[in-house]
């Protein structure tokens, strides 16, 4: 599955910052399987690079409705899977 390109649904974030969570990503996707260890790296590893507090879901099917810290959220999917990603203060 990390062979596949992520597409963008929706962001406010750099370019930068962007394709690092999608490198993220990947590698978070080659390292497990389950959504929530997915979502658990790709958390940690942000926490640590860019400071707290990250948010992180992923899922096939999820509604979601937030407030983000401004320039700190992307809304992206890589197969089936959909990655919501943003900062809180």
């Amino acid at each position: 599955m990390s062979d596949q390109k992520p597409v963008l649904k929706a962001s406010d974030i750099s370019p930068e910052l962007r394709d690092d969570v999608y490198t993220m990503t990947a590698a978070a996707l080659r390292e497990f399987t389950l959504e929530r260890e997915i979502a658990a790296s790709l958390k940690h590893q942000l926490d640590t690079k860019y400071g707290n507090t990250w948010h992180v879901i992923v899922g096939k099917n999820f509604g979601s409705y937030v407030t983000h810290e401004k320039g700190h959220f992307i809304y992206f999917y890589v197969g089936p899977l959909a990655f919501l990603v943003f900062k809180t203060l």
